[in-house]
């Protein structure tokens, strides 16, 4: 079957796709395989999308820095960026063993994996000037806006993922992806667009200058379907929400925060029970700090991106999958995904660094029984024990529920009341859902 050319399949790793790749140039005048380049054990994503961009993407791994910046911003349109991956799960056995979770779905973890990959793939094909004597970029991904899972995802259906750059600031690219999975495989198949859409997500990336690493102009997008208008306007909409709520914020602090106070009180005042007289505290509430789970590591150069860094994906990866073990040791039963509700890289994550996630749930909704809500926070810390020093990297919220199915097999389930047992933790949740 001949596929798009917008279309990049994805094959197993162990399946060697490198055999007969695209070599790169290096210092030295030799010729480095793709096989070599950073960051590419992580994924067979990763592999696919550098092999089909090696182009574009090689003057990433060695940025003439003394080359001037682009002179001139050009006009690109969606369809330009617009790429497509294709996981042939129903063919690849290897493929679904490297993607399967133990209820035989995909594992969502890998898919953030995936999703931030394609995601910088596409702002560097939108900011990619196509001259090879100007500087390039350095791209980063700033923040993940709500994902929400519409739909369990087979690992036994194949599965695409679809993504194109929907808006730009001066700086900023936003980059919309949806991941789709039919009930059936065949050409023969008729589904609705949306209703195959399994997993729609927004990425925001910054562009900086990789001399200076000041703020950098990108290329302008032009809509030209009125679809991609619409995602246009939706995208400037959402934006200009994005600054409304940071100038209240910044009013609350000039206001001495007075208008919060009673909610922050109201938080805490079961939380000082709690603390003052456990005894008499509520049995179906918990306090915060007893749903914390901890896991750290050092970060490899494995791990990294073309721009030496620690790769997004694999930072969200590792904050899911820990989220998931934390939701499931406070709910008691096997906890279902909802969303990722939010994360926002706060500063570049380096080989080498000393990285800590610690997760939380950070408060319950349980009004609703059908479907209780477990909002579950991890934040990662950059972390010197040789100069004393912890620095917050990343933090990430995802959001779970209990199905009813497994909620049957366990007489007297519920889920309990998280409270705050001091004023930092009451702040936390208050930020959490005025950010919503």
């Amino acid at each position: 079957m001949d596929l798009p050319s917008n279309t990049i399949p994805v094959v197993s790793t162990l399946a060697s796709p490198f055999d007969s790749s695209p070599t790169s140039q290096d210092n030295n005048g030799t010729r480095k395989p793709l096989s070599l380049w950073p960051g590419i054990y992580h994924s067979p994503v990763t592999n696919a999308l550098w092999e089909a961009r090696s182009k574009i993407f090689e003057r990433l791994l060695d940025p003439p820095l003394d080359a001037p910046p682009q002179s001139q911003l050009l006009i690109r349109t969606p369809s330009q960026s617009r790429t497509t991956i294709l996981y042939n799960f129903s063919t690849d056995f290897i493929l679904r063993e490297q993607y399967r979770d133990p209820w035989n779905e995909v594992r969502i973890g890998k898919l953030l994996e995936d999703l931030d990959a394609l995601a910088g793939t596409i702002s560097v094909k939108h900011c990619s000037d196509d001259d090879s004597t100007t500087r390039p970029l350095l791209l980063v991904t700033a923040s993940v806006d709500k994902m929400v899972l519409k739909k369990p995802i087979s690992v036994d259906i194949d599965l695409k993922l679809v993504g194109a750059v929907i808006w730009v600031g001066r700086s900023s690219i936003e980059i919309q992806l949806e991941v789709t999975q039919s009930a059936a495989n065949g050409a023969g198949s008729s589904v609705d667009e949306e209703d195959s859409v399994a997993l729609r997500g927004n990425f925001i990336f910054v562009a900086r200058d990789s001399k200076t690493g000041k703020a950098a102009p990108v290329n302008r997008l032009s809509p030209e379907t009125e679809k991609e208008k619409g995602l246009y306007e939706k995208a400037e909409e959402r934006n200009a929400n994005r600054k409304r709520k940071r100038d209240v914020v910044i009013k609350e602090i000039a206001n001495g925060g007075k208008g919060v106070s009673s909610r922050l009180e109201a938080l805490l005042a079961e939380g000082r029970i709690f603390c003052d007289m456990p005894a008499l505290a509520d049995r179906d509430s918990i306090l915060l700090r007893d749903t914390r789970l901890e896991n750290s590591l050092i970060c490899q150069p494995q791990q990294r991106n073309l721009h030496g860094r620690i790769f997004g994906g694999f930072l969200m990866q590792r904050a899911f999958e820990l989220a998931f073990s934390t939701a499931y040791a406070f709910a008691g039963v096997m906890p279902c995904f909802l969303e990722v509700d939010r994360v926002d890289f706060l500063r570049p994550v380096d080989v080498g660094d000393f990285l800590r996630f610690k997760a939380c749930v950070l408060y319950t909704e349980a009004e609703n029984s059908d479907e209780p809500i477990i909002n579950v926070e991890v934040v990662a810390h950059v972390t010197r024990p040789e100069l004393r020093s912890s620095e917050v990297s990343n933090k990430f919220y995802f959001k779970f529920t209990v199905s009813q199915e497994v909620k049957a097999t366990k007489d007297g389930f519920r889920i309990r009341k998280v409270v705050p047992a001091t004023e930092e933790e009451a702040r936390r949740i208050l930020e959490h859902i005025d950010a919503a």
